[in-house]
C-alpha cells in the first residue's frame, strides 16, 4: 500500500492572450500584486493559430507567457482560475473579452492548465475548475499530449517552459532544504 505525503509546491505559470496591448501594465500589476512577482516572461508573439477567439477579441492577437516567483500549493489553482476569469470580466468591453488569462503550473513532471471546460483528458480539482495535462516532461524535455494546444507546442514555447522547470528545480530545492 502507498503512503499519502504532501505534494511539493508548484511553480506558477500564466498564457495571456491579449487584443489590446495598452492594458497590459495594469494588468500586470494587477497579477503580481495578487499573485507574486513575475520572475519571467515570453515576449509577445502573433497569435495565429486558431480563430478560436475572432469573434470575441478580434483578429489581431498577441500572445505571451510568464511564471511567477513565489512556489505555490498546487491546490490553489482553482482559486487562482476564478481570479483570473474575473479579472477578464473586468477588463471586458460590451461582454467581449480583451484578455484572456490561463494559469496553470509547472512542477517536475508536467504542465497543468487550469480551466473551467471538461473534456476526457482533464480532471475536476474543485469549484468548477478542471486541470488539464498539457505537457509532460520526458527525457530531458517537455513534450506535447495529443491535445496540446498549437502554441504550446512551438519550440519557443517549449523551450521557455524547460527554462521554468530548470527554475523552479532549484526553487523547490532551496524550499526542501529550509524544513
Amino acid at each position: 500500500m502507498g503512503e499519502t505525503r504532501n505534494y511539493l509546491p508548484v511553480k506558477l505559470i500564466a498564457a495571456i492572450t491579449i487584443a489590446d496591448e495598452g492594458i497590459w501594465p495594469e494588468v500586470k500589476q494587477q497579477l503580481e500584486e495578487s499573485w507574486t512577482p513575475i520572475d519571467s516572461s515570453l515576449d509577445w508573439f502573433d497569435f495565429v493559430f486558431t480563430t478560436y477567439y475572432k469573434d470575441e477579441m478580434g483578429p489581431v492577437l498577441k500572445k505571451g507567457f510568464l511564471s511567477f516567483t513565489k512556489l505555490i500549493p498546487a491546490d490553489q489553482l482553482p482559486g487562482i482560475k476564478i481570479y483570473s476569469n474575473s479579472l477578464e470580466a473586468d477588463y471586458s468591453v460590451n461582454g467581449n473579452r480583451r484578455i484572456n488569462i490561463d494559469p496553470g503550473y509547472v512542477c517536475t513532471p508536467k504542465m497543468v492548465l487550469a480551466t473551467t471546460k471538461d473534456f476526457s483528458h482533464r480532471l475536476y480539482l474543485s469549484d468548477g475548475i478542471f486541470g488539464d495535462l498539457h505537457l509532460s516532461y520526458r527525457n530531458g524535455q517537455f513534450r506535447p499530449q495529443p491535445w496540446t494546444y498549437p502554441d504550446y507546442q512551438q519550440p519557443e514555447v517549449l523551450r521557455y517552459f524547460e527554462k521554468v522547470r530548470d527554475n523552479y528545480m532549484i526553487q523547490v530545492g532551496e524550499e526542501m532544504s529550509n524544513y
